[in-house]
């Protein structure tokens, strides 16, 4: 049995505690918050406010990082190297440059480090994707990801580290929409160019974008178009269109459809909800979490590496670039320099 720890106690650490109390081989042990009225949410199991001393007392097998976006490095960095597995909430880091130094990490460390991104493991998108490889319906032309969601100005000042540029590394492109730019690039492959806008239509006081709109370019010339708000009036579903040669594919609502040249819709697959999490947060954090502690077990590489999870991290930056500049990035020359002036 895996023994567990969770670093840092905010919101989505209670997904992850279920979901290890759920996965056969992994027991929680510990967790660890520099907030020590959170061990009142954690009855019976050991309480650290510092991370040094709970890697110190503890023999641990893995940790989950569930911190601000600033922390996933540094605190990475040091569980890493104390030969412990890192199972790191998204985002991989505050941009491009500190994902590389995350991925040269992962290199030199016993331990492994996966990164969560659980959508990938949606039923939705695994049957998408087993039907854009076994299905003749010729080659993607265009990939379009939406979400239109909403936070209110509490949202931020309740966590103020949320809306800062030096804390979250953006808002909408790196908190909420992630997801949909990991599984946008999954579905396009290589990137070659980003032209984009980041924006705020909300009045809020806070540095970071609330709205964004892009165009992408990846390999063989597939077009993506990508939209993301936090200033909708509701959470909307998200949204996953794929445009190819013969038909279109299209997940919202949590199904999958496939609209022929006809026009007509057929539902594929549907997402199981849980009802014990928030919606969007999606159904497979048990799913990536028991295949992270499976890889662990058995020694294999079916997890979200550090490399994968590296082609959100550029697109964030892109957006960024292109925003500062107002004009298009190429991304050989934004891998090239490999850190980028904050927007």
């Amino acid at each position: 049995m895996l023994k567990v720890a969770i670093i840092g106690l905010g919101t989505v650490s209670k997904v992850h505690s279920q979901a290890i109390l759920e996965t056969h081989n992994g027991k929680l042990v510990a967790v660890c918050d520099s907030d020590e009225e959170k061990k009142e949410d954690y009855p019976g199991i050991p309480f650290y406010t510092d991370v040094a001393v709970m890697l110190a007392a503890e023999e641990l097998d893995v940790v989950h990082i569930c911190l601000p976006h600033h922390l996933h490095y540094p605190i990475t960095k040091i569980c890493a190297e104390s030969g412990v597995h890192i199972l790191q909430e998204k985002p991989l880091a505050m941009d491009y440059h500190e994902g590389l130094l995350t991925a040269e990490l992962a290199k030199n460390v016993p331990g492994k480090i996966g990164i969560c991104f659980q959508n990938r493991y949606n039923s939705t998108f695994q049957e998408l994707l087993r039907r854009l490889k076994a299905e003749d319906h010729g080659a993607i032309k265009a990939i379009k990801g939406l979400v239109a969601w909403n936070r209110t100005e509490d949202y931020y000042t309740d966590k103020p580290w949320r809306g800062k540029w030096a804390t979250a590394g953006g808002g909408t492109i790196i908190n909420q929409a992630i997801h949909t730019l990991d599984l946008m690039q999954l579905l396009g492959g290589e990137l070659q160019t980003c032209k984009a806008s980041l924006s705020n239509l909300t009045d809020y006081a806070m540095e970071v974008e609330d709205t964004a709109v892009a165009n992408f370019t990846f390999e063989n010339d597939v077009r993506g178009f990508y939209m993301s708000t936090n200033a909708y009036a509701t959470n909307a579903s998200v949204e996953i269109e794929v445009v190819t040669e013969k038909c279109t594919y299209m997940i919202k609502n949590n199904q999958l459809f496939v609209i022929d040249e006809n026009g007509d819709f057929e539902s594929l697959a549907r997402d199981q909800q849980r009802a014990d999490t928030k919606s969007y947060y999606g159904p497979s954090h048990g799913i990536i979490i028991q295949r992270f502690y499976n890889a662990i077990e058995h020694d294999t590489a079916d997890y979200v590496s550090v490399e994968e999870a590296l082609p959100s991290m550029l697109m964030i930056d892109a957006m960024k670039e292109s925003t500062r500049l107002d004009q298009t990035i190429q991304m050989v020359d934004l891998i090239k320099e490999s850190k980028i002036g904050m927007y």
